[in-house]
């Protein structure tokens, strides 16, 4: 039984069918993980239940959030192991408010601080947090790649599959999820490394992205894909000047 099961009525379920979505994509052969805002502002610090964590925390996914943590270090080990590149986002907001654009019409509590440059918030969260070799982008939008240099880097590595991570799944991940697609990726979503604060969001947005932008698999298939790669593909993409000490 698949996550969006219980909230698709009988006839969505249909339509889909007899339309021909869903059809399984695959994975290619060269990945890069891409971890979407998994900072402090969407899980809340310390890990606290979604109705408690959000009193402080306006953006936090509560425990569900940490779950999803917790699945996606097990994925961003298996990708170092491989050699395989990582790329993160997190965003943040000036302290006048001028970056946020419509971002500003949305939220009742958006003076509240927890977004803005330099606030603990905005932290990607420590247990899969970035090391020296790694990229980070700070974006303004929903999507990765809007507004960041994110595809030019894809391109120079030669990526052809973008493994997604994070949150929010109806938000970042949705508008990633459907880029990545746009720019002719193999675009794989593990649901336990993905998250939302609300819970129908995350379960329609998952059906959606497996009906029509990429392949939403368990996390266990992903590590199988991973550990079936060579070490090391990208050797020849990673700068010369780069000390190669991972």
């Amino acid at each position: 039984m698949a996550i969006w099961d219980d909230v698709l009525t009988e006839q969505d379920k249909k339509v889909y069918e007899v339309a021909g979505w869903s059809k399984p994509g695959g994975f290619g052969k060269r990945p890069a993980l891409l971890l979407v805002d998994i900072i402090y502002n969407f899980v809340g610090d310390p890990e606290e239940p979604i109705l408690d964590s959000i009193k402080k925390w306006r953006y936090s996914c509560g425990t569900t959030g940490w779950d999803g943590v917790r699945a996606t270090a097990k994925l961003v080990a298996a990708a170092r192991k491989k050699k395989i590149p990582l790329f993160y986002t997190t965003w943040e907001r000036r302290d006048d408010f001028l970056d946020m654009g419509r971002w500003n019409d949305k939220n009742y509590r958006v003076d509240d601080g927890i977004d803005a440059i330099g606030h603990h918030g905005n932290d990607i969260v420590a247990e899969i947090a970035p090391q020296d070799h790694d990229m980070v982008f700070v974006k303004k939008k929903p999507s990765a790649f809007f507004g960041t240099s994110l595809a030019s880097y894809f391109i120079d590595f030669g990526v052809d599959t973008v493994i997604l991570a994070g949150t929010t799944t109806s938000g970042c991940i949705r508008s990633t999820a459907i880029d990545s697609f746009s720019y002719n990726y193999y675009t794989i979503v593990p649901t336990e490394c993905v998250w939302d604060r609300g819970e129908v969001s995350h379960k329609i947005n998952l059906f959606d992205i497996n009906a029509k932008y990429g392949d939403v698999v368990a996390l266990e298939k992903t590590l199988a894909y991973l550990d079936g790669l060579e070490e090391d593909i990208f050797h020849d993409r990673w700068p010369r000047q780069m000390k190669r000490d991972f």
